[in-house]
């Protein structure tokens, strides 16, 4: 079956055959997209005296040892335990992982040296009541999926708008930036504590997802989000967001 019909306030069909991935994979590469001044991920077979874990070197099967780091080398999806002195694991906060989302494209502001996203352009966007939100900064070039981003002063999300975000209702926030924060801001974290409403009242269910990347086709619109985590339990995970299209009046049958 490649067709649904989903109930959310009106009737819509998803075609489960046509997934838009917004998720940029781990490579062993010096290309592999990198932040917080770390080196690339690597992957290497196993190896045991003379035994090497690579079907090319005479074993039966390619056996790898990868080493990264969720939140500087791809997609993740990070819980309140990323900024907490006690532990969260993403594994046991998520525990839905379909939900109504809505892509807004939006161009930093100057101010100040710093590229901004504030809440007025989110609001002028936000056209009705989702779970999720997925921001994608523009210019949407394609070097986003290999750019080395440590010592780039990255744009940013204000404080206001996090805050406006959560009390409109929205848990799952992603983005294409290795964070909601600014690079280096001597560890304030404004954005991650707003949106999680950090220390006061944390909210342990609700993500933050970085490092994504919206093709530039893909037009800002409501869409359903299917959430993808590994099971780590860690504050935050590789993650592989993908996008499904909400089709409203339903699809025709093509019989």
């Amino acid at each position: 079956m490649d067709r649904i019909i989903l109930q959310h306030q009106n009737e819509y069909t998803i075609d489960l055959s046509a997934p838009i991935d917004i998720s940029i994979p781990i490579r062993a590469s010096t290309t592999n997209v990198n932040a917080w001044y770390i080196p690339p991920p690597v992957i290497t077979p196993v190896t045991e005296g003379n035994w090497i874990g690579k079907v090319s070197e005479g074993a039966s099967t390619n056996f790898n040892n990868i080493i990264f780091n969720p939140h500087g080398h791809g997609t993740h999806t990070e819980c309140v335990g990323h900024i907490t002195e006690e532990f969260h694991s993403i594994n046991r906060s998520l525990q839905r992982f379909f939900f109504i989302a809505q892509l807004i494209s939006v161009t930093p502001e100057e101010k100040e040296g710093d590229k901004v996203i504030t809440k007025a352009m989110i609001a002028s966007k936000l056209t009705s009541s989702v779970e999720a939100v997925i921001l994608r900064t523009l210019p949407n070039t394609e070097d986003k999926l290999s750019r080395q981003y440590s010592h780039t002063n990255w744009a940013y999300l204000s404080e206001e708008a996090a805050t406006f975000l959560r009390e409109s209702g929205v848990n799952h926030l992603l983005i294409d930036l290795p964070s909601v924060d600014k690079e280096k801001d001597d560890g304030k974290l404004l954005a991650h504590k707003a949106f999680w409403r950090y220390p006061q009242q944390p909210r342990y269910n609700a993500t933050i997802t970085e490092m994504i990347y919206v093709p530039e086709h893909i037009t800002d619109d409501r869409y359903l989000l299917n959430l993808q985590i590994a099971a780590f339990d860690n504050d935050a995970s590789p993650s592989k967001p993908i996008l499904y299209r909400l089709h409203s009046p339903p699809i025709p049958d093509s019989k």
